[in-house]
């Protein structure tokens, strides 16, 4: 199980911490600081969202008793 949640994070801290980054530059945020941060932001919202999509994942792989 941890190596299911290690891979979706290795897949979705990347997409979200891109995603913000390209928000604050197509509104004109181009200070590093700006960016540093959205990208930890991304980093960080990441984790709880791929320990929520490897328990659904979790859940479709193992079969019913």
């Amino acid at each position: 199980m941890f190596s299911l949640r290690f891979a979706a994070y290795l897949l979705i801290a990347p997409v979200l911490a891109g995603s913000f980054v390209v928000a604050l530059l197509t509104v004109d945020m181009f200070e590093a600081t700006y960016i540093a941060a959205a990208a930890i932001a991304g980093a960080v919202i990441g984790i709880p969202a791929a320990w929520w999509l490897a328990n659904k994942l979790d859940r479709l792989i193992q079969p019913k008793a």
